[in-house]
């Protein structure tokens, strides 16, 4: 009599998720919100490779150095742009992935408007605005935790609720892991 042994494996990578969730390809056009952390610009700019462009808005100096410093660090190309997120210095339809990490659900309503507005319009057609910001917590977690987003946003459906508000396609939530949610919509 054989035994088999059975093992799921965990995933290769501490950003293997948020890389297959952002959907990117070689040659494809990202726009990420927003500082992100050094693995996930890393990450995200490596998955469209030489043959693609990754950009990065941010609305500060010291965020546009520190991204500069980021993608050095990490030897990836990517064009930092200081500016506003109600009003984005790209032409139309010009990326196919726009990755808003842990951004909207802190905006006042007014900002989160403009900005979704503005990620619609920068979106190629049948892009994908990516949003992922942290899962709600239960039970005592709830209380403790320091983390609080506007409550119309999360009485209103959250990230979810927002991209359908203004006018995102096929918006579901993806994925909930590891204290993340990952909601798309299209354009």
């Amino acid at each position: 009599m054989s035994l088999f042994r059975f093992s799921l494996k965990k995933s290769s990578g501490p950003l293997t998720l948020e890389v297959s969730m952002a959907g990117l390809k070689l040659g494809s056009t990202l726009l990420q919100l927003g500082l992100p952390n050094e693995d996930m610009l890393a990450a995200l700019t490596k998955a469209v490779g030489i043959s693609g462009e990754s950009a990065v808005a941010v609305e500060t100096d010291a965020e546009v150095k520190r991204v500069h410093e980021m993608a050095e660090n990490a030897g990836v190309l990517i064009d930092v742009q200081k500016t506003r997120f109600s009003s984005l210095p790209f032409t139309s339809e010009t990326f196919d992935v726009v990755v808003a990490a842990n951004l909207i659900g802190d905006m006042r309503i007014n900002e989160r408007v403009l900005c979704l507005q503005q990620i619609l319009q920068v979106l190629k057609p049948n892009g994908r605005c990516l949003v992922i910001e942290a899962a709600p917590r239960g039970g005592l977690g709830a209380l403790f935790s320091q983390r609080s987003l506007d409550r119309t946003y999360v009485a209103y459906g959250g990230a979810e609720g927002a991209l359908k508000a203004e006018g995102f396609r096929a918006v579901r939530q993806l994925a909930e892991r590891e204290g993340k949610r990952y909601i798309e919509g299209m354009k």
